[in-house]
């Protein structure tokens, strides 16, 4: 996987649709990543869509399991649990 700067999409993009279309990149501001870039035909998209959403969905439901698990006995109760889904419910409508 390649690193490449929003700079460089800006100022060369026809080399960077070349590029992306051997290799994923990492599109990156500041030296920090902001988007992965991944070459696709017109007949992949819908399908390469969904399967970054699943996968974004999975990995969220992994990362929630191994917090839960590190909680202790108490802090997994029903009540608890709902708790936390508004406070992260409120968190979201708020951004």
């Amino acid at each position: 996987m390649r690193f490449l700067s929003t700079r460089e999409l800006r100022n060369r993009p026809g080399y960077v649709r070349k590029l992306v279309q051997k290799e994923d990149l990492v599109l990156t501001a500041n030296g920090k990543p902001v988007a992965l870039m991944l070459g696709i035909n017109e007949d992949d998209v819908e399908e390469t869509a969904l399967a970054v959403r699943q996968a974004r969905a999975q990995r969220a439901v992994s990362r929630m399991r191994k917090h839960a698990a590190r909680l202790p006995p108490e802090d997994r109760s029903s009540s608890a649990i709902e708790a936390e889904i508004r406070a992260v419910r409120s968190n979201r409508k708020a951004k």
